[in-house]
């Protein structure tokens, strides 16, 4: 995700996210800086995890992400569930921008992940 800039900021307790463990991650989004802590809330290894905005720029954020074996090895699914904050005018926005915005950014990164995973020769 480098050409938002993202990286995590803060420590983690370790590489392997566990139930209760806090991420902060800093990234550059709609031209705009964004910090966002988000708390592993729900694990159940290795079927699904869910996190959830702590600390950041929305009223509340939720991604649950679901692996299911597939023909090709994995299938990741996410869920996303948020509100913008400001009420009727963030209300307004996740109408006119955010949602496809947030949709364009999971796409993206989920595509990304599915290239760092793929087994070397093959085509994600």
């Amino acid at each position: 995700m480098a050409r938002f800039r993202e990286r995590q900021i803060g420590p983690s307790r370790s590489d392997a996210l566990g139930l209760g463990d806090e991420i902060t991650w800093f990234a550059w989004h709609l031209k705009l800086p964004w910090r966002l802590t988000s708390r592993i809330v729900t694990y159940d290894r290795p079927r699904l995890f869910v996190d959830e905005q702590i600390r950041g720029p929305f009223h509340r954020f939720w991604h649950q992400h679901t692996f299911e074996p597939s023909d090709e090895g994995s299938r990741m699914t996410d869920i996303v569930e948020f509100e913008a904050p400001f009420g009727w005018l963030g209300r307004t926005a996740e109408r006119w921008f955010l949602a496809r915005y947030i949709l364009n950014l999971i796409e993206e990164r989920n595509r990304y992940l599915a290239e760092q995973f793929q087994p070397a020769g093959d085509s994600p």
